[in-house]
């Protein structure tokens, strides 16, 4: 049975069962605590949390998650996948345990003619939380298990909670057993590999707080509605209908596996360490490609990084099976004909996800070149000094700062003879990790509870009324203070005021939040930021300037019509660039992330090079024609699939309801998705002005424009600026290009002139250096300061020709020289001095500590700098020191 069937036949049942069924969310989670779709309860959280009513007392889904706390143990086990489809039937204050054990007994056992699963029920087995003697004997009762079939089991793996103050329950898991050829007899309880887990049933029936760890809490007591949380993981039951032996060799997933063999030359099956590798490509793409699709692309930080390193890891798995070239542009086509029929958004969309695939790889592929030229020289080093070990720090950086694998790491100097100090290689990773799990546990921390706003959500979502009102009339519904729910906020605080209507808009889509205040009888607040913190419910952040204000109290919103004025005009400029970009670049030019707020605009976009000024100038045009057409601005609400199929463009990773706003300028030129407020006709925009171009990763570029007023203002004193150019190199506007250059030609002459003479003038000095040779220990020494030098270049050469000077003897020379504002010391040996011991490299940074900096190099010549360039005389008296010490 196909995986797609498996999910068809799941999605049939619950539907015909009363279950809504919700499309699967996207991977990129709106939920600040989570950077991706960790778990198919995430989505529903604000229903399952009672923060938000459920629009549905029954819901059914097949979500995608991503999860790679264990990328680890990806390709070792049966199960560990990093992209995974979780099937989940939901009960939001509907049917409860009884109606959960039916439903999930009832689809695992039908036969397949009548829509089930067909598992035979001597094959599975139950666990339960120990104290949950309800749900044990409704394992019998309802779905006739015998009790030698079910286990209690404690709270580490049978009960329920974020970690968090909230709701929480026992769950109740289903297994299958695989059979004694996978592991021993014992059932789930032996926590072996024999006995697969499918079917996690969560029963969330209370209310925690005082939460000490995820599995230490206190019971308040029950919850007032009864939820129901299923999740059914897809892949597994896949590669048990399938009568494969893991989730990689399913029929989503196996062919990446088929092409990865192929390309590599060798066996599946043959050899373990082999399998894990192939397992990993399969796995690692087929992830990559989801998160591709749902608009995460690669970066050094955030998802873009987990997204970087998978694919990474893939590129690092093929090559340890032998492959250096690249393999994605055949990887993730195979990924994309296995997925299509699931997910048509990998085909339709398959230019831009192939286009960033394809990227970086070839810009990893340079990485590990590039560290493998850095690695040879470690290597170089490490077998001249006599050492047989490569320092844990140099691996680290390799790592860390060149993205370069530890494992090619090891088996490059593996290869070489050599070992790697793989402990202080471990140790400095593990204080990289408890850096970022501080850093999550603090952003964790400083979240909102969001139970606090779930009695003001209950009454219904706030009323936007911006779109065509600057002031509304409405009442205070709740106040908060420091996050806790108060009846008064005086003078000088700072509060949370949640109303019924508002005309102030909060930050969403790029928009920032309207200025405004918010007045009432006898007091006066200060907008001070609108935020969502809940779905549907917007909350004011002020400052009571004036009074004291109550819950229950009229309030009129007052919007600040020229900040809003502006923000409209720098969001309509928004759609105008992106489509100017659209009609320039490409229809693979897709929005990537947008910021506007009044006068100023920021947009990213998909593209891998940066434009031309000519491009960048056509983009300009374009979109100031458009401002001159004056063309109409409409807006629409209509359904979902309505909107997507009249053309409109969503951006990734936002998230939208079953009707959805929908922005035209021009007609269908500029069509999108867009909560957002804008202007009437495309001429109120006034002007765009692009002011910058840059890159915000491998495969997304960024463009900045003023608009408006700001961007009349911005080209006003460039104006200026070119006036006063002219009349001061006494040369007309068109000639400033011409006579600019000829100013920096002459300019450029002079300084190689001073550079000559600067250089003529050390050399000059060859004689007296080199006379002045003083003896420390055994060695003939010059050691001196040379003022200024254009170059270390120089300094390095007249160091040189001083030692050649100074004959056969052990000579050591150490020239400084302040190079711009920056102090340099280059320390050179002839082959007596290195045979008595002296090394340039250690002298040199003995010099560079006094001169506060850093430095190092070859045992005959070597280089230090630093910043305080008066600590010249102490650099060059330290190199004594550490000779006369030797």
């Amino acid at each position: 049975m196909k995986t797609a069937e498996i999910a068809r036949r799941f999605l049939d049942y619950f539907e015909k069962n009363g279950h809504t069924i919700v499309p699967s969310a996207s991977l990129v989670t709106d939920d600040p605590a989570l950077l991706f779709t960790v778990a198919g309860m995430v989505p529903f959280i604000p229903y399952l949390s009672g923060d938000v009513p459920s629009p549905y007392p029954r819901a059914a889904d097949n979500q995608k998650c991503i999860r790679t706390n264990d990328i680890e143990e990806v390709g070792k086990t049966p199960r560990h996948g990093t992209f995974f489809q979780m099937l989940g039937n939901w009960s939001f204050g509907d049917y409860f345990k009884e109606g959960a054990i039916r439903f999930a007994w009832t689809l695992l056992t039908s036969p397949e003619e009548e829509g089930g699963l067909a598992f035979d029920p001597a094959d599975l087995w139950v666990t339960v939380y120990e104290e949950d003697d309800e749900a044990y004997g409704l394992w019998q009762s309802v779905a006739g298990v015998s009790e030698d079939r079910i286990q209690r089991l404690g709270k580490d793996t049978n009960y329920w909670s974020t970690g968090l103050p909230g709701p929480a329950g026992p769950c109740s898991e289903i297994f299958f057993d695989r059979g004694p050829a996978y592991g021993i007899d014992g059932g789930p309880a032996t926590d072996d590999d024999r006995y697969v887990e499918i079917w996690n049933l969560v029963f969330m029936q209370y209310e925690i707080t005082n939460v000490r760890s995820k599995y230490d809490f206190d019971i308040v007591g029950e919850l007032p509605a009864k939820n129901i949380d299923t999740g059914m993981g897809l892949e597994r039951v896949a590669f048990i209908k399938q009568g494969v032996d893991n989730m990689y060799e399913t029929d989503q997933v196996r062919p990446v596996l088929d092409r990865a063999v192929a390309l590599s030359g060798r066996t599946y099956g043959a050899n373990h360490e082999d399998d894990v590798r192939f397992r990993v490509v399969a796995d690692h793409v087929r992830s990559s490609l989801m998160l591709l699709s749902d608009g995460v692309t690669p970066s050094n930080d955030g998802r873009g990084y987990i997204l970087r390193r998978l694919m990474r890891r893939a590129i690092r798995s093929m090559r340890l099976l032998g492959v250096d070239g690249p393999t994605f542009a055949e990887l993730f086509t195979t990924s994309r004909d296995a997925m299509k029929e699931a997910y048509p958004v990998v085909e339709t969309d398959w230019q831009r996800i192939s286009q960033y695939a394809l990227a970086e790889e070839e810009t990893f592929l340079r990485t590990l070149a590039a560290g493998s030229t850095i690695l040879d020289e470690s290597v170089a080093q490490t077998k001249a000094s006599g050492g047989t070990r490569i320092a844990g720090a140099e691996a680290f950086l390799l790592h860390d700062t060149y993205g370069f694998p530890i494992d090619l790491t090891l088996e490059i100097a593996e290869e070489a003879g050599l070992t790697v100090d793989r402990n202080a290689f471990d140790t400095l990773m593990q204080e990289q990790r408890a850096r970022a799990k501080a850093d999550a546990k603090a952003r964790k921390r400083q979240l909102a509870d969001t139970s606090v706003y779930r009695d003001l959500r209950a009454q219904g979502e706030t009323v936007f009324t911006g779109y065509t009102d600057l002031e509304t009339e409405s009442s205070v519904l709740g106040l908060l203070v420091d996050g806790v729910s108060v009846d008064r906020a005086t003078t000088g605080q700072i509060a949370e005021v949640i109303l019924a209507e508002t005309a102030l808009y909060a930050e969403s889509g790029g928009q920032v939040a309207d200025k405004g205040v918010i007045v009432g009888p006898g007091y006066e607040l200060e907008v001070l930021d609108v935020q969502k913190p809940v779905p549907g419910l917007v909350s004011h952040t002020v400052e009571v300037t004036t009074g004291e204000v109550g819950v229950g109290q009229a309030a009129t919103t007052v919007v600040d019509a020229a900040n809003r004025r502006a923000a409209r005009q720098a969001h309509s400029a928004t759609h105008l660039v992106h489509a100017a970009l659209r009609d320039t670049l490409g229809k693979t030019a897709t929005q990537a992330g947008s910021l506007n707020r009044a006068g100023y605009m920021r947009f990213d976009f998909a593209w891998g090079q940066a434009l031309s000024d000519a491009t960048k100038s056509e983009i300009e045009e374009i979109s100031n024609n458009a401002v001159r057409d004056n063309l109409e601005v409409t807006t629409r609400v209509l359904a979902l699939d309505e909107a997507k199929a009249a053309g409109a463009m969503a951006l990734f990773g936002e998230k939208y309801g079953e009707t959805v706003r929908m922005v035209d300028i021009g007609g269908p030129w500029s069509r999108e998705l867009c909560a957002g407020t804008h202007v009437s006709t495309s001429s109120e925009v006034g002007l765009i002005s692009l002011v910058g171009e840059s890159s915000v990763g491998a495969s997304n570029r960024r463009v900045e424009a003023l608009v408006g007023l700001d961007a009349f203002r911005s080209l006003a004193a460039e104006r200026a600026l070119v006036s006063q150019l002219t009349s001061t190199l006494k040369t007309p506007r068109e000639q400033l290009p011409a006579r600019i250059a000829e100013l920096q030609a002459s300019l450029k002459a002079a300084e190689k002139k001073i550079a000559q003479f600067e250089s003529r003038a050390l050399a000059d000095r060859l004689p007296a250096l080199a006379g002045g040779a003083t003896t420390v220990g055994t060695y003939r020494v010059v050691a001196e300061s040379l003022g200024t030098a254009a170059s270390a270049d120089d300094v390095r050469s007249l160091a040189l020709q001083v030692r050649d000077r100074l004959g056969s003897d052990a000579a050591v020379v150490a020239l400084g020289a302040a190079v711009g504002d920056r102090p340099v010391v280059v320390v050179v040996t002839n082959e007596a001095a290195r045979a008595a011991g002296a090394k340039a490299g250690v002298l040199a940074k003995a010099a560079a500590t006094a001169l506060g900096g850093g430095g190092g190099g070859r045992d005959d010549v070597a280089q230090g700098g630093g910043t305080d360039a008066a600590a010249l005389p102490s650099a060059l008296g330290a190199v004594k020191d550490a000779l006369g010490a030797a």
